[in-house]
């Protein structure tokens, strides 16, 4: 199959989040199984700064935005690493030559219902330009929710592509892209699509709910977050809409990319280790971690890894009163914590650091190299997420012998298996889940892991060989979404046929 991949983000091109893992990966591991497949993205500041190099084509366009208003772009291209898998790069200075991708520290951009309009509309004049013929159209988050119902709306237009089968990958619910029912003006369409049966939601142009009712398939990152978007709960308002999909929304697991994350292999790694020496490796990470931050250097002391953003979602309201517990108490814990966000909470670790210099590190911003030395060096990975579609952490986390300790939610809970007293016999855990989803309930997982760490040495032993062991790579997932292309294909065009 012919699969083109449209997203806004792509590592090593342009990242803020998983989105660019996902779409950096999955088009170079469908690629591995013979398909060819190639991303769309715009070109960012970012991607001229990626080190890659970046070629130029024949290929422009001019896209009307507006009355009178012509909006021109070109199109380049280069090669995702250690593939063929080509990324074809809208560049349009105008909106995307900025430092950011979608806003500053004002807030995001006033513009972005115009920036990915353009985006949306130019991705498929450029399709049409590139000799491919296309089986499979793969839209992810709201950046690119406008792409199926364009090419619904405008068969004609786009005739070499209204064949294809359209998916739109939901990466997070809560970011849909919801803008003034002005902005419906950019698509250049007659107003009379701009109906609930399409672009509109609620008076407003929904990008995410345009590409959601419009694909022929719907995905998102884990199947227990495809169960829980179609509950009032978690559907951010959409938990209808993606009702009407019936059984056409589709749960697949994130994998993870294990040429970067190796504890074999990794080279910011101070030791390397695999599941055969881990408990020497471990150790001489966490030492090194220890001594870098000026925390106690003990190899008896647990520590507890905290890897991401600084934000409510992520459990910062369970986490850091059982912290300030931890130190005030003085339990015999360090606290080994890297991310940014929340000012509050930035101010809040800050002020725990100092008070417990011994027993409290925390680096503010990002660091890809400490993720990595914090994942290899900690006893136990904290991600008590309130949700979380995928998450990649616990999967980072288990890969290195980390053992999470995680709410029951979303990819976490599908990823994640609980150490019950029954799963230890049965040799399916894997990690801890919070019984409680309260600061009491995430001390007395803490309190569970170290138990088992510090007390039964030989269940925790085969815990941490376990995870370990377990295949959370790309292979399986790309696997899993080539069937699902192939299924959608033949819908689409009339042959259908049950998956396996």
């Amino acid at each position: 199959m012919n699969i083109v991949y449209v997203t806004s983000e792509a590592v090593p091109l342009a990242k803020t989040g998983g989105l660019a893992d996902v779409c950096g990966t999955l088009p170079r591991e469908v690629a591995a199984l013979g398909h060819r497949c190639a991303v769309i993205l715009p070109a960012f500041r970012s991607v001229h700064r990626s080190g890659l190099k970046i070629d130029t084509t024949d290929i422009s366009f001019a896209i009307p935005m507006s009355p009178g208003k012509l909006v021109g772009g070109r199109l380049l291209r280069c090669l995702l690493p250690e593939s063929n898998v080509v990324a074809w790069l809208i560049d349009q200075p105008q909106y995307f030559d900025r430092e950011s991708l979608y806003g500053d520290s004002l807030g995001d951009y006033r513009d972005n219902a115009e920036r990915f309009t353009f985006f949306c509309r130019a991705a498929l004049a450029a399709l049409m330009r590139i000799e491919m013929d296309v089986d499979v159209l793969h839209c992810n988050d709201w950046q690119s929710g406008l792409i199926p119902a364009l090419v619904q709306a405008s068969p004609t237009a786009y005739r070499s592509l209204s064949r294809a089968a359209t998916l739109m990958t939901i990466h997070n619910m809560a970011y849909q892209g919801n803008f003034h029912r002005d902005a419906f003006a950019w698509t250049g369409l007659d107003w009379k699509h701009f109906t609930h049966e399409s672009f509109e939601y609620y008076g407003q142009l929904n990008f995410l709910k345009t590409g959601i009712v419009c694909a022929d398939h719907v995905t998102t990152v884990s199947p227990r977050y495809a169960m829980e978007i179609c509950t009032p709960q978690h559907g951010c308002g959409l938990d209808g809409v993606l009702a009407s999909k019936g059984g056409r929304v589709t749960g697949i697991t994130n994998g993870i990319d294990e040429t970067v994350w190796n504890p074999a292999t990794d080279s910011t790694l101070p030791v390397r280790f695999d599941v055969d020496d881990w408990q020497t490796g471990k150790v001489a990470n966490k030492r090194s971690l220890q001594s870098e931050f000026g925390l106690e250097e003990s190899d008896d002391v647990p520590m507890i890894g905290l890897v991401g953003r600084l934000a409510e979602q992520k459990g910062w309201d369970l986490i850091l009163p059982v912290i300030r517990q931890h130190v005030r108490e003085g339990r015999p814990t360090q606290w080994m914590i890297l991310g940014s966000g929340d000012k509050q909470i930035e101010t809040e670790l800050a002020a725990l650091a100092a008070e417990a210099p011994q027993q409290v590190a925390a680096h503010i911003g990002f660091n890809d190299a400490l993720a990595h030395r914090i994942e290899a060096g900690a006893d136990l990975f904290v991600m008590p997420s309130h949700y979380e579609p995928c998450g990649l952490n616990q999967l980072y986390s288990l890969r290195y012998g980390t053992i999470p300790i995680v709410t029951a939610t979303g990819g976490l809970a599908d990823t994640v298996v609980d150490t019950t007293a029954e799963n230890l016999a049965n040799e399916t855990a894997t990690g801890f889940h919070l019984h409680e989803v309260s600061p009491r309930g995430l001390d007395e997982a803490v309190g569970r892991a170290l138990q088992l760490r510090y007390h039964d040495q030989k269940n925790w032993n085969n815990l941490v060989e376990r995870a370990m062991s377990a295949d959370w790579s790309w292979r399986k997932s790309a696997s899993q979404y080539v069937e699902l292309y192939d299924h959608a294909v033949s819908l689409k065009r009339g042959m259908a046929k049950t998956p396996k």
